[in-house]
């Protein structure tokens, strides 16, 4: 999951994401008659410096269902804010910081698929160089 929330109090995002996962964690084991825990590990956060780091992770945000070949096409993922940001579903999300950027929701889509075929390849990159460093035979690192 990826979230890209701006902090207004101190400690507010690691408060906000505290009662978000005991939130879901106890509806979820509520549904489905269980106990214990269901994320590991504590979430991670990046404070943004700047505006261009801001565009860079709006853009990877949006873009990560397909790198990851979840999705063929931005609109086809569904847990996402992309169709708030075409203006073709209302949601909670601002939107004002990135869109006041550029002229146009379209322009935005273009900022983003831009980049696609890039993230791609950096993937496979990460999968290779990880299936080079592991040989699987042995359990070796090689």
């Amino acid at each position: 999951m990826h979230l890209l929330i701006q902090q207004l109090q101190n400690n507010g995002v690691s408060i906000f994401m505290s009662q978000l996962c005991n939130s879901y964690t106890k509806y979820f084991n509520t549904k489905h008659k269980r106990v214990g825990p269901l994320l590991q590990g504590r979430f991670k956060s990046v404070l943004i410096v700047d505006n261009y780091q801001l565009l860079h992770v709006s853009r990877y945000i949006h873009i990560n269902p397909i790198v990851a070949r979840m999705v063929t096409k931005l609109e086809d993922y569904p847990w996402s804010s992309f169709a708030q940001y075409m203006g073709s579903a209302k949601g909670f999300c601002s939107l004002e910081k990135i869109m006041e950027q550029f002229q146009s929701s379209q322009e935005y889509k273009k900022f983003l698929e831009d980049q696609i075929s890039y993230g791609e390849t950096l993937e496979t990159i990460k999968h290779h160089l990880a299936d080079d460093f592991y040989d699987d035979t042995s359990g070796v690192e090689g």
